[in-house]
């Protein structure tokens, strides 16, 4: 009979594939690096298979260990659910998040995955829209809650504030192109405000080549070279280079992130993804 696997050996295994290196999956398990090392080597003693490929810079998973990866994450989940379902049953359920498609696309990832490993029983549902519909959509009651960026005079308790940039593609100029050509997102969207605020106290001309809520048709727009555009510096993907003053385009204003909530949303569930969101948008600033 096959000896049953230690979940503390899989969850260092896990860490160690997912931060390739002992010394960055140290602090995320609470253990010491020499600890890490001495797991790991008592885990492939116990499959009896090389599960890391060790390099002078970084470790990664064998062919071996890429194949137990998916068996680990899979046991490391139902362990979790089933550890909740019993020390916390009231936190199961659904929570219904609006968020902003550049955030999803970049802010939210990281966050959601450790909300995930920490609160395995509440179900994220994502709805993405421009904050101005967000706005909106909660006052429809149809949101627990949002991330959005503060519009003008808007009551928003502000968790960080993102650096707002213009950006073009690396292989063209069309900064020097008279009238200016931008890509923007849809009415009503803050970054689209903010844009054509800081272009109009410039008095820069400028035509609109591409207007829409669509981040990847708005970066497909600037990497063609047929605009430039204003996005959140962590949206900002490594096809497009950052642009500004030397380039003679007027500054930009950071754009201020804050959570809504709907009150009567009042479920344990919502209550866990709020107070982690706050906590964990602030530390990740």
């Amino acid at each position: 009979m096959a000896a049953p696997l230690d979940l503390d050996l899989l969850r260092t295994f896990v860490a160690v594939a997912e931060c390739g290196s002992f010394s960055g999956a140290a602090p995320r398990i609470g253990r010491s690096q020499s600890a890490v090392s001495m797991q790991m080597q008592r885990l492939e003693q116990t499959v009896g298979r090389q599960l890391l490929v060790r390099s002078p810079r970084a470790v990664a998973p064998s062919a071996a260990g890429a194949d137990l990866l998916i068996h680990a994450r899979r046991l490391l989940k139902l362990s979790d659910e089933a550890w909740a379902s019993v020390t916390r049953p009231e936190e199961a359920g659904a929570v219904r998040l609006g968020v902003p498609d550049d955030y999803a696309a970049f802010l939210l990832p990281p966050a959601l995955s450790r909300f995930a490993a920490a609160h395995p029983l509440v179900t994220v549902e994502l709805v993405c829209e421009q904050s101005t519909a967000l706005v909106k959509t909660m006052a429809e009651g149809r949101l627990d809650l949002a991330i959005v960026t503060r519009l003008p005079e808007q009551p928003l308790d502000v968790l960080r504030r993102e650096r707002f940039v213009w950006v073009a593609s690396p292989n063209h100029v069309a900064w020097r192109t008279d009238p200016l050509p931008i890509a923007l997102f849809e009415p009503g969207c803050v970054a689209r405000s903010s844009v054509l605020q800081a272009l109009g106290d410039a008095d820069r001309a400028y035509r609109c080549a591409y207007s829409s809520a669509s981040l990847l048709g708005l970066v497909a727009v600037v990497q063609a070279g047929l605009a430039v555009a204003g996005l959140v510096l962590l949206s900002v993907p490594p096809t497009l280079r950052v642009i500004g003053e030397a380039e003679g385009l007027p500054p930009l204003p950071d754009l201020e992130i804050g959570i809504l909530r709907n009150p009567h949303a009042t479920e344990p569930a919502v209550d866990r993804l709020h107070d982690f969101l706050r906590r964990d948008l602030v530390e990740a600033a």
